[in-house]
């Protein structure tokens, strides 16, 4: 596998019951790339996020991150299920920041950062509530450190998400429909952290409807539907023109 490679996945397939939710998906992202994933509701993006994340178990193919496989141990041909222990490992290295911002209602913002640095990596408190602190700032919401969720916006709330997610200095963060439970006014506030991401080197896949932020901000853009991949490339030719008849439909149908 190429060096530069930090997510390939193979062939993943995933079902729920009857339903093939993801169809032999192949898809890879390089260090420090912007991978943005779209299409309509129902195509697998998602659950190819939550099976990138170790989320959900994958029913075949294979998912290597910084060329480890994971989620399973290979011996010989077979493949076995890996410790809880080993995925809590592995999924520490990837930072997910969800729909719904899943904050913990009961701790201030700060607090919600610190959680994960102190008693998952073991940081000195000390040191986690500096790199915080840090974090809050740069997400233009130092003076919010002492609020708790239920005192801030939906948007103010991604924001600390996304702290979150930084602050256990992840490989790389999954980014599921971010913006999809904000008010429209709200949106653009957390575009904005995101570009400041991208900027800074962070390697980023984000499953979005915002065709503007895909535009500007992403390196490739893979297009999904009823769990396959039917295009994927540079994000210029995808979004500006697009070899499959049914990934133009459907960017003009969320572009008008």
């Amino acid at each position: 596998m190429n060096s530069e490679i930090i997510v390939k996945a193979v062939d993943v397939t995933k079902r729920f019951g009857d339903f093939l939710a993801l169809d032999k998906v192949n898809f890879e992202v390089r260090r420090g790339e912007v991978g943005c994933i779209i299409g309509p509701s129902g195509s697998g993006k998602s659950t190819l996020l939550r099976c990138l994340n170790l989320l959900e178990r994958m029913d075949g193919g294979g998912i290597w991150v910084n060329d480890e496989l994971i989620g399973y141990r290979r011996d010989g041909d077979k493949l076995y299920e890996i410790s809880d222990a080993d995925v809590a490992r592995q999924r520490r290295r990837i930072g997910m920041v969800f729909q719904r911002f899943n904050l913990f209602p009961h701790m201030t913002a700060l607090e919600n950062i610190i959680e994960g640095p102190v008693h998952v990596l073991g940081e000195p408190p000390e040191k986690a509530r500096a790199e915080a602190k840090r974090l809050l700032e740069r997400v233009g919401l130092s003076d919010k450190q002492d609020h708790y969720p239920s005192a801030l916006s939906g948007g103010q709330q991604q924001r600390v998400a996304i702290a979150r997610a930084m602050g256990m200095r992840p490989d790389m963060i999954l980014f599921d429909e971010p913006t999809s439970a904000l008010d429209p006014e709200l949106v653009s506030e957390v575009l904005d952290v995101m570009r400041d991401l991208a900027t800074s080197g962070m390697t980023m896949i984000v499953v979005t409807h915002e065709m503007g932020f895909a535009r500007n901000v992403a390196d490739t853009v893979t297009f999904m539907e009823a769990g396959k991949v039917v295009e994927t490339g540079p994000a210029a030719e995808v979004l500006g023109a697009p070899k499959n008849a049914r990934t133009a439909e459907f960017i003009k149908a969320v572009q008008t």
